[in-house]
């Protein structure tokens, strides 16, 4: 069984996918409900599958002081998730350990594996919103003959990276993020293999792909992401050609 680490922030404007919130028509509060709702359709892809959902929020100790607020981070993460998938019996909700992405993932990959004898242990951010039961399967299966698995997106990035064996971690998600995923995994020695690219959302730019992408599937009666599509109906989201170029538009 593979442990999926979600690793999540509180949902809160300014501090969640800021570039989004510069780069297209969405205000700081509407990109924290957009995080809010990929987020939401990462635990439920998790959930769903054979693997073992593990929340891993970010600490209050490890945000800004900016966005730190009466709530706690602990608690406003535990909401989602609560309000997400009700029963949170069979969810293992925990905090983030490390100054930085690299250390915080590699803290929480080598811990399971090496301190709980877990099987295998994949990375996920929640920004990436076609993540699916399938996928983390698919994974999954592969990680009973690779020791790690990664999941390509656009622009150099990783929707998920997944270890039954741990890697040097720092500056492991280094941009180009998923070469520098592989060459990490081929130094420790160990083969890479990969599953689907899927886009993942963090700036205007990266809407040009998900947008159309989620338009289509609706179109064509496929399953779409059910949070993240009904904030995109909600919301008007497009993306049209004016003299021809790409640009996203609200309703």
């Amino acid at each position: 069984m593979t442990v999926v680490a979600v690793f999540a922030d509180p949902p809160r404007p300014g501090l969640v996918l800021p570039e989004l919130a510069e780069t297209s028509p969405l205000t700081e509060d509407e990109t924290a409900e957009f995080y809010a709702a990929m987020l939401r359709d990462a635990f439920l892809a998790a959930a769903r599958s054979g693997g073992e959902l593990l929340v891993n929020y970010r600490p209050d100790d490890l945000l800004p002081d900016e966005f730190v607020t009466d709530e706690p981070a602990a608690a406003a993460v535990r909401a989602l998730a609560a309000d997400t998938l009700g029963d949170l019996s069979d969810v293992r909700v925990e905090k983030q350990v490390g100054s930085t992405f690299d250390a915080r993932a590699g803290n929480t990959v080598s811990h399971l594996l090496n301190a709980e004898d877990a099987r295998s242990v994949a990375v996920v951010r929640g920004n990436a919103p076609f993540l699916t039961r399938t996928l983390v399967d698919s994974a999954a299966m592969k990680l009973r003959t690779t020791p790690v698995v990664l999941g390509p997106s656009t622009n150099g990035r990783s929707y998920y990276a997944a270890f039954t064996e741990p890697i040097d971690f720092a500056g492991a998600f280094t941009h180009p993020e998923i070469e520098t995923l592989a060459a990490h995994g081929h130094d420790a020695g160990l083969d890479v293999d990969f599953v689907p690219m899927q886009p993942t959302v963090g700036t205007g730019e990266d809407l040009l792909t998900v947008l159309p992408m989620l338009h289509a599937r609706r179109e064509a009666g496929r399953i779409v992401p059910k949070h993240t599509a009904e904030f995109v109906a909600e919301h008007g989201l497009r993306v049209v050609a004016e003299d021809g170029e790409p640009r996203v538009v609200r309703n």
